[in-house]
């Protein structure tokens, strides 16, 4: 069943997973589809079935409704991939579970959350790993010589030259992490998996969008209106305003942006509400992301070329591809990705968080000219944090699409983006 080593794209996340796999009966993987979850299950499995399989659909849907444990027997781990499509199922594998011995038993995979929410939650049965789109490190567009995990322990001492660009930023950007993109040689096709993403979801995945039929119209004007404020603040008012004629009700554009969510297309990045030593408020406001920023390139047609002449949508996009590759190098630390701006306008496109309660700001540039600004910004940032109750910052990060990796005067660390790794 396991994949043959020379056709397998490693993973961050396969340590995470083989972890799980010693301590749960059970494991979830859930992200964005086409982001590699299934081919990361099957590298652990030992059996599958695949629920979308057309050919036994029906029969599996119909064993899933009468005798789910059939589906259950076979060699461990056992994947169930695309799970949600026959929701009982995680009930049976919970059961199964709670009734049989030993770790590792089962894999599900889901790209989408179930309308209707299982009888029991699978909490400290069903452990929960989720993926992403595969970060520069792991399609191999990092050269992974500053570590995200030895910062947080300490390590000052860097030094490093990115081979990357800017107009290898916008290539990267425009292809995305998607496996089959990654391992394209051919520039063209590699290019045309966001495109061919966009077009799925808007003509054969938006019946999935939820338990109502969906206006193809109005899906693709809401992401299009996502993708001109991808990392911003924009609230849902903003979105409906920015669409093309007349918007559907706000009550719809929320239940189209949820539903949008749950299928993993979308995934905003929720803000950091940390102890401050004034009394300045804090924004509570999410920033706007897509799972991969390429969704967004796709939904403008955004190319490589347009993009170097728009640096101002490039930078927003860029931030986005960032806030992506932080998700992933965070997450092996247990660590969540936050943003922080407060009533003054200061801000940290990024603040990473470590369960331990370590913490580190980052700011995002994708030119050099704004480093100077950025640094001040994170250190006035830590200066109001009181740091007597959340500790001092493990670092301060700029992180760009320029090429050295150095430590600054004042501490604050200047990170290429094709540097990084977990």
């Amino acid at each position: 069943m396991k994949l043959d080593e020379k056709d397998y794209l490693p993973r961050v996340a396969d340590r995470q997973l083989a972890q799980l796999l010693r301590t749960s009966g059970a494991i979830l993987i859930k992200g964005p589809k086409w982001c590699g979850k299934t081919a990361t299950a099957e590298h652990r499995a030992a059996s599958a079935i695949y629920m979308q399989d057309p050919d036994k659909r029906q029969t599996l849907l119909g064993l899933a409704d009468t005798k789910p444990s059939v589906l259950l027997a076979g060699a461990e781990p056992r994947l169930i991939d695309e799970w949600q499509m026959a929701p009982q199922l995680w009930d049976a594998v919970r059961f199964a579970v709670d009734r049989g011995t030993g770790r590792g038993r089962f894999i599900l995979t889901g790209s989408s959350t179930p309308g209707a929410a299982p009888s029991h939650s699978g909490v400290g049965r069903i452990a929960r790993l989720e993926m992403h789109t595969m970060s520069l490190y792991e399609s191999g567009d990092s050269s992974g010589e500053v570590s995200l995990a030895a910062l947080f322990d300490g390590q000052r001492d860097i030094g490093a030259i990115a081979t990357k660009d800017v107009e290898d930023y916008a290539r990267l950007l425009c292809r995305g992490g998607w496996p089959e993109a990654v391992a394209a040689s051919d520039a063209d096709v590699s290019l045309a998996q966001a495109q061919n993403y966009v077009r799925e979801l808007l003509d054969s995945d938006i019946d999935q969008l939820g338990d109502k039929r969906r206006n193809a119209t109005w899906l693709r004007l809401i992401m299009r209106s996502y993708a001109r404020n991808v990392s911003t603040e924009a609230p849902l008012t903003t979105i409906a305003a920015d669409m093309e004629g007349e918007p559907p009700s706000m009550p719809t554009v929320a239940d189209y942006v949820d539903a949008l969510a749950r299928t993993y297309v979308v995934e905003d990045l929720e803000a950091w509400n940390p102890s401050l030593r004034s009394k300045t408020a804090v924004r509570t406001s999410p920033t706007r992301h897509f799972t991969d920023p390429s969704i967004a390139a796709a939904v403008l047609g955004a190319t490589p070329e347009k993009l170097l002449f728009d640096f101002e949508t490039f930078g927003l996009m860029f931030e986005s591809m960032c806030v992506r590759d932080l998700r992933v190098y965070a997450a092996p630390l247990g660590g969540r990705v936050y943003h922080y701006r407060d009533k003054t306008g200061l801000e940290a496109d990024a603040v990473v968080v470590l369960p331990d309660g370590r913490w580190a700001p980052i700011e995002v540039k994708l030119g050099g000219s704004k480093v100077d600004d950025a640094a001040d910004d994170l250190r006035t940032l830590a200066n109001r944090i009181d740091q007597a109750k959340m500790g001092a910052p493990s670092f301060l990060m700029v992180l760009t699409g320029t090429q050295a990796a150095y430590e600054r005067d004042d501490g604050v660390l200047v990170v290429p983006l094709a540097c990084l790794a977990p």
